[in-house]
């Protein structure tokens, strides 16, 4: 029930930057829930393997180099993925720092209420 839950907020998220973020479009709710989906697939094994592979780099920046890793892999989605596009790497790293902070923000509530 909470990945269902996170999956709705995710994507409800993408329409709010959509909206917000000037260069991110998203063309609807079946867009939304269909990026939100391959955002958290690549999340979830793309991103660790290339954090760790540029691991030099991010102990130097102190861990900012995430954020760039993050924008990136916005951007890397929206290559692909139909009803997405983002235009830049300005609003892939807005819209993927709003992204997180949500992201966090969802997790932190769902796991207080086990």
């Amino acid at each position: 029930m909470r990945l269902l839950v996170r999956w709705l907020i995710n994507a409800a998220t993408l329409l709010v930057i959509a909206k917000y973020i000037p260069g991110v479009l998203v063309e609807g709710w079946y867009a939304a829930f269909m990026v939100a989906l391959v955002l958290g697939l690549i999340n979830a094994v793309i991103r660790p393997l290339i954090v760790l592979l540029t691991l030099p780099v991010t102990i130097l920046t102190l861990g900012l180099f995430t954020f760039v890793i993050n924008a990136l892999l916005f951007w890397f989605v929206s290559s692909f993925m139909g009803g997405f596009e983002v235009i830049g790497f300005m609003p892939a790293f807005w819209g993927a720092l709003c992204m997180t902070i949500v992201s966090w923000v969802v997790s932190s509530v769902l796991k207080k209420d086990k």
